[in-house]
């Protein structure tokens, strides 16, 4: 087997993160297996003065990885990887931060790219908290929403990648606010509206002091509230640039699918109609909603049966998505989904159910599962 010294690649080696490989000694000898950690840089240090080997086939990257992967272990690697990126999310005055958030959103992204079906599912079933974990959720759902409908602008995969960046930090400085914001039943108090107008300059200033210096990214972040009509904040200008305006619309369409204690989340197909209603004609705001479209996967929905199923696909047409239904005709729970064809008029789309309506306790897991099947 071929053989590198762990030296040549300790920019793979985070402190106190789970090992990517398995570290041996010069011999061959196992010292540290893949998942366990290094915890001091005096550890890596003696590793590399003893000159510890790291297995050369065991260094595919995590894209690889993915792209590789059965299908069945697709809703595990989600889950894995968003509980990487929502801890980064959450320490911005971490030592190394750019580079972990490169490191913890590169696998996200590969994820979309390979089932972007289940991509849309993330988006719509995460984010049921009410703390800072609901923020980084947040944050995940809009990041996920904007990268997608960046592929779908055609958008070169650097202005992707950056697309996805920008929109999982630019609230970075008011975690904590959204989180409470999202149990207050109440109007934000005076210092609050004070907070959330002042948040992307002080978003832009964590983030230079974490070290990102990408000035696209920086302006993207400080002008995601901005609007072309110049009614927008903190400065209110009318150009703040493509990648911002991507950012504010995949944020206020997201927002609309998530619940609060002061409201309930608005269906997908409603959501899709306000963000048409309330944009009409803007490339992005199309673009997103084609993407979307009126039953997304992840969306519960009754069939013209009376059966009720969840959106596991998207279809040949907006009005024909793939469904797995839950409960037969008279809303008895099935001993196992069942998969129709919603083009047969029996099994039509009526409409969007929301969550609440839905008599089942299936787990996230299992509900990501179908769509993988």
């Amino acid at each position: 087997m071929p053989y590198a010294e762990l030296s040549t690649v300790s920019h793979r080696v985070r402190l106190g993160a789970p090992l990517p490989f398995n570290v041996r000694d010069a011999d061959r000898t196992l010292l540290l297996a893949r998942g366990q950690q290094v915890e001091s840089p005096e550890q890596l240090r003696a590793l590399f003065e003893r000159g510890a080997l790291v297995d050369l086939t065991e260094l595919r990257s995590p894209r690889d990885e993915i792209r590789q992967a059965p299908r069945a272990e697709l809703p595990r690697l989600w889950t894995n990887c968003l509980d990487r990126v929502s801890q980064t999310l959450l320490e911005p005055r971490a030592e190394g931060y750019a580079a972990a958030l490169d490191e913890a959103a590169s696998p996200v992204q590969a994820l979309i790219e390979r089932d972007p079906d289940l991509a849309i599912f993330q988006v719509l079933r995460q984010g049921n908290g009410a703390d800072v974990t609901y923020a980084a959720q947040r944050s995940l759902q809009t990041a996920i929403t904007g990268y997608l409908v960046a592929q779908r602008l055609a958008w070169d995969p650097e202005q992707c990648e950056r697309a996805f960046k920008v929109m999982l930090t630019m609230n970075v400085s008011m975690l904590a606010l959204q989180g409470q914001l999202a149990r207050q039943a109440g109007q934000p108090t005076a210092a609050q509206r004070d907070e959330l107008q002042s948040h992307p300059l002080r978003s832009v200033r964590m983030l230079e002091q974490a070290g990102i210096t990408d000035e696209v990214w920086l302006h993207a972040v400080l002008c995601h509230h901005e609007q072309e009509d110049g009614q927008g904040y903190p400065r209110g200008i009318s150009e703040p640039g493509e990648l911002a305006s991507l950012a504010r619309r995949a944020d206020v369409y997201t927002s609309k699918l998530s619940a609060r204690s002061s409201r309930a989340a608005i269906s997908a197909d409603l959501a899709g109609r306000q963000m048409f209603m309330q944009d009409p004609g803007h490339p992005m705001t199309a673009a997103l909603v084609k993407e979307f479209g009126i039953y997304p996967p992840g969306c519960f929905v009754r069939l013209a049966s009376g059966a009720t199923g969840i959106v596991v696909r998207r279809g040949a047409t907006i009005t024909t998505p793939h469904v797995a239904c839950l409960t037969d005709e008279r809303g008895a729970p099935l001993a196992a989904p069942r998969e129709v064809d919603t083009g047969v008029r029996s099994h039509a789309v009526a409409g969007v159910v929301g969550e609440g309506m839905v008599n089942l306790r299936l787990s996230l897991d299992r509900l990501a599962a179908l769509v993988t099947a």
